[in-house]
């Protein structure tokens, strides 16, 4: 049996989408090839307006849906005609599918995470079997349905005998905790991207701040700093996690009112740092001993943000995951291609440590092609 899977993902970012071919040699992973896409600008726009509450949204959501998958399949034709793969050789695709709502454990005690895809669809247009909706079963386990990544990144970058962070830089930062004793935890820190993205592209027209540059130009201010990181959240204790629904412009702009002189480079500034600060304290907090952090995602391609993690974690080398052997915007969609297969051979995972789940359980629900 073929032992390649694609993997696909879609993150908080809203920047599109990301892909890769995954080969699996001894239960480590091998990407063969990586391909990406943009959504289309009224994709992106109706993905970040479902974020809210809005007329017909259960109309638009579905059709928002196919028109990801719609994109999702070309980023699977791109990585199989890159590769001269035939789809019959890949064994299955493991589609995250794009989050527009995550609110697990509130309201009847089990809540909900909502991520828009349409796997039937994507089987159908890609001819090869599907994998969708892993977090849903770990909601109702008890769960909180995020983040899963950490389970793949104690399969590729841990060391026995030495503790590792792992910090995922997408729309919102995760960081995953492999300790030298070789027990794991995982989180949400906070906002990453997402605040710093919105921010940038309403006073820039730049959809990000490139390489940061933007916030370098800019200066901290305290006490906005100060009423940002007294968020409640940040104090919470794991397992936790969050999305748009808590960090979103809204959330900033209540809290910028005492700051309405502020000049929008100052303001930038000041969200770089609040992603910095809360990831090195969570560090601090739940990584005794840290060695390295390898950071992924869009964020780790921004020198700024990497540079203040260093300066606010001095005893740990702070870099790249391309210095550990994967380019920061290919871990996710890995990941997602390792979780497939793992749904796909019927392995559990140890929830326990990462999401609160009651137990282990196999994540993942399987569409023939």
């Amino acid at each position: 049996m073929t032992d390649l899977y694609i993997g696909l993902m879609s993150g908080t970012s809203l920047d599109g989408v990301d892909g890769v071919v995954a080969d699996f040699p001894s239960d480590g992973v091998q990407v063969l090839r990586h391909a990406s896409a943009p959504f289309p600008d009224t994709l992106r726009s109706e993905l970040m307006a479902l974020n809210s509450s809005g007329p017909d949204e259960l109309h638009r959501a579905w059709l928002a849906g196919n028109a990801l998958m719609r994109v999702y399949a070309d980023v699977v034709g791109q990585l199989l005609a890159a590769s001269k793969l035939d789809r019959g050789t890949i064994a299955a695709i493991g589609a995250h599918g794009q989050t527009v709502r995550h609110r697990p454990q509130q309201f009847d005690g089990t809540g909900y995470t909502i991520q828009l895809c349409q796997p039937a669809l994507l089987a159908e247009l890609a001819g090869i079997p599907v994998v969708a909706d892993f977090r849903s079963r770990d909601v109702a386990a008890g769960g909180q349905g995020a983040p899963l990544a950490p389970f793949f990144h104690q399969a590729v970058f841990g060391r026995a005998g030495e503790t590792t962070g792992v910090l995922n830089l997408g729309g919102i930062s995760n960081l995953t905790v492999l300790r030298a004793d070789g027990s794991m935890q995982g989180f949400d820190c906070g906002p990453a991207n997402a605040l710093m993205d919105a921010w940038c592209e309403r006073h820039t027209g730049r959809p990000y701040d490139d390489d940061g540059r933007w916030a370098a130009s800019g200066r901290v201010l305290p006490d906005l700093l100060a009423d940002l990181l007294s968020e409640p959240y940040f104090a919470l204790p794991p397992p936790k996690s969050t999305g748009r629904d808590l960090f979103n412009l809204p959330w900033l702009e209540a809290r910028l009112q005492g700051s309405a002189s502020a000049f929008p480079a100052d303001v930038q500034a000041t969200l770089a740092e609040l992603t910095a600060r809360s990831c090195a304290a969570e560090a601090e907090r739940h990584a005794g001993g840290l060695r390295r952090l390898i950071v992924c995602g869009g964020g780790a391609l921004n020198g700024h943000l990497m540079r203040r993690l260093q300066d606010l974690l001095p005893g740990a080398a702070v870099i790249s995951s391309a210095e550990a052997g994967l380019p920061p915007l290919q871990v996710e969609a890995a990941a997602f291609a390792w979780l497939a297969r793992k749904c796909m051979r019927g392995e559990k995972l140890e929830l326990q440590s990462t999401t609160g789940a009651r137990g282990a359980r196999v994540l993942g629900g399987i569409y023939p092609a």
